[in-house]
């Protein structure tokens, strides 16, 4: 067990371009895959990785994070000694709950680093989906006796214009150079944005940026120590799936992606569980007229019509002659009969209503909004 390592998730900032999904919830408690929240792939590499310490540093819109993460039951963080730490901002005057950047929130939740006892922190963002295994890294780190450890990806689909963190690694894995949202990546290898450096020296890091009035960690205090060769900075690479969360369109690739058998067998191997808040439901239900193709179906949905090609989560229902295809329905939802939905993202409780037909184009989906009826 890794006793001397504690993890810190910082669950970002609010992110527009996931619009109406992102607007009353942190990107961390997306609901993905049928069952899963975006946070839950990271809480439970760390915790399968032996970590028992987890802090997790909310933003605004947090409540409902807070409530999918409860006491950290789950997985198997509610013990007397350390566990699960949920960090909401402090709110004064000035801060309206929304940080300027990691250093600022690593600054506000120093008692918290202070208190803590281990050694080495995992430092995570919260964007990003992945499922490595933490305890490898771990002992890479260590190894290696380099000062900070970054975690990264070749995944072609990581690169992105103007979005992202990009690394040169040398053929020590040695990280040369480092790009922080560039117009043009000029490098394969895409941070997945975990690192992992002593908890004295991260400290020491973010006191001394904050007191020059930076805000980034990664742009403002990582990249001059590789420039100026201050630090030994190493790279280590993650070899499995991974999607980064930053617009609409890259959630539901993500989520038709989990669709294929050979993908969901490599982002949950069984040595790897991802575990989450459990809601007991009853088995999902097929009416006798019911056609269901290779689709994702939680427990609690009730399917009487026509559903392709999608992700349904749980207590979903689907009337009969209904059809669904290439859609993300949230828990809850409901599409009445008659009615005929393509390409479409509803989140929790949204109603489709008889006879209606809601058709998007397959590059940029319609998203239907909490509680909306149609």
């Amino acid at each position: 067990m890794l006793k001397e390592v504690m993890g810190v998730i910082y669950t970002g900032e609010n992110d527009a371009l996931l619009r109406e999904l992102t607007m009353m919830r942190a990107i961390a408690a997306l609901p993905v895959a049928g069952r899963y929240r975006v946070i839950d792939f990271l809480m439970s590499a760390l915790v399968n990785g032996g970590i028992r310490n987890v802090g997790v540093i909310m933003q605004k819109n947090y409540h409902s994070l807070m409530d999918h993460l409860g006491s950290g039951k789950e997985w198997d963080l509610h013990g007397k000694n350390d566990g699960l730490y949920v960090l909401p901002p402090f709110l004064t005057r000035e801060n309206i709950g929304v940080y300027s950047g990691l250093l600022d929130a690593l600054r506000s939740n120093t008692n918290y680093l202070s208190r803590s006892k281990q050694e080495y922190v995992v430092l995570c963002n919260s964007t990003m989906i992945c499922n490595p295994k933490i305890d490898e890294f771990v002992h890479y780190h260590i190894e290696t006796g380099a000062d900070i450890t970054l975690m990264y990806t070749k995944e072609a689909s990581m690169k992105r214009d103007g979005a992202g963190t990009y690394i040169a690694v040398d053929e020590n894995n040695m990280v040369t150079d480092l790009e922080v949202e560039p117009v043009h990546p000029s490098y394969d290898n895409s941070c997945v944005e975990i690192m992992i450096l002593k908890r004295e020296y991260l400290r020491s890091l973010v006191d001394k940026g904050v007191a020059h009035g930076l805000h980034s960690l990664t742009r403002d205090v990582i990249l001059p120590l590789i420039q100026n060769k201050g630090a030994r900075i190493n790279a280590w690479e993650y070899t499995g799936p991974a999607w980064r969360l930053d617009s609409v369109q890259s959630y539901f690739k993500f989520n038709m992606d989990v669709l294929d058998r050979d993908v969901r067998k490599r982002l949950f191997p069984e040595n790897l569980p991802v575990y989450t808040k459990v809601r007991d439901e009853m088995p999902a239900r097929y009416a006798d007229n019911a056609t269901v193709i290779n689709t994702l179906v939680a427990d609690g949905c009730i399917i009487e019509g026509t559903v392709e090609n999608s992700v349904l989560f749980r207590g979903v229902r689907i009337a009969p002659d209904a059809h669904v295809k290439n859609c993300i329905i949230m828990q809850d939802g409901q599409v009445h009969s008659g009615a005929y939905i393509e390409n479409c993202i509803l989140d929790k409780q949204a109603v489709i209503k008889r006879n209606a037909r809601l058709i998007g184009p397959g590059a940029y989906p319609i998203v239907i909004a909490k509680n909306v009826v149609i």
